[in-house]
């Protein structure tokens, strides 16, 4: 008799949708108009060409750093299928199905409101975090969550 191999999840279906919910994108829209207007109106108060080219440039790196993580909410996407799971934005992640040691479903307490809860993977010597912006992807992070139980 042959050696089976492993059985490792699979999704009931191949789902794709945006990693941040409507509401989360609103609040950075909100944070980041706030930050980008402090700023200017900061640089309109104090002139930054009185404290030197430094200065200068890290206003305008921080700048760039805040746009370019607003971009990121924006557009960043979830994807799962038979080979497993990925985020597109920013940063892309991507781990296979049978990378996967645990698999928990963590959120912050009484802030579900604000940030709905991830998934955070354990393969061999790394942990990623998957986000989920839609009620289909947090309920396939709970199934993978069930999934992958750490057993004691």
């Amino acid at each position: 008799m042959p050696p089976t191999q492993p059985e490792f999840y699979r999704p009931s279906l191949n789902l794709s949708g945006p990693a941040y919910s409507p509401w989360f994108k609103l609040l950075a829209t909100l944070l980041t108009f706030g930050m980008v207007g402090y700023g200017a109106s900061f640089a309109l108060r104090y002139p930054l060409s009185a404290y030197g080219g430094s200065v200068v440039a890290l206003m305008l790196m921080a700048l760039v750093l805040l746009l370019l993580s607003y971009y990121g909410f924006l557009h960043a996407t979830i994807s799962m299928d038979e080979r497993g799971i990925t985020q597109r934005g920013l940063l892309n992640k991507q781990v296979m199905w049978q990378e996967i040691r645990s698999a928990k479903l963590i959120g912050i307490p009484r802030a579900g409101w604000l940030s709905p809860p991830r998934l955070v993977i354990r393969t061999g010597n790394a942990f990623y975090t998957f986000n989920g912006g839609t009620e289909a992807l947090l309920a396939e992070f709970a199934r993978i969550s069930l999934a992958y139980e750490m057993k004691p």
